[in-house]
């Protein structure tokens, strides 16, 4: 997509923090960063979201972050955990496929806002998700 950022990031058309890259994925710093160490997961190629990229890569993707970029957020920047979160249409403000790794600290004020008022009965949904 000649238009995308993060491909044009992949390209070299862009400048990035670059932590990590191979053959399927590249590893950026967020320039907007939750907290200390936010990255974003980037396939080589460009997927809009989560019903088009292939598995291997998904796959690949997470073994990367368990094996190599979680390991080295704990060590370097003594986070306590990681919030992964991926974003499909609404919410995801380029549409390049892309995984955040957030870390979180002690008192590190990210919170995830739930709207409990716009939640529907729990036996209801389940019911919905459940039926022939």
């Amino acid at each position: 997509m000649k238009d995308c950022i993060f491909c044009k990031i992949i390209n070299g058309e862009l400048p990035s923090k670059t932590i990590y890259e191979d053959e399927l994925i590249k590893v950026i710093m967020n320039i907007d960063p939750a907290t200390n160490g936010h990255l974003l997961v980037l396939p080589q190629k460009h997927f809009e979201n989560i019903l088009d990229i292939p598995e291997e890569i998904v796959t690949h993707s997470f073994k990367i972050i368990r094996d190599t970029l979680y390991p080295l957020l704990k060590e370097k920047l003594n986070c306590k955990g990681l919030t992964i979160a991926e974003n499909n249409f609404l919410g995801q403000e380029i549409k390049h496929f892309h995984i955040h790794l957030v870390p979180r600290y002690d008192n590190d004020l990210v919170k995830f806002n739930y709207n409990k008022d716009q939640v529907n009965d729990l036996e209801e949904v389940f019911s919905k998700l459940t039926e022939k």
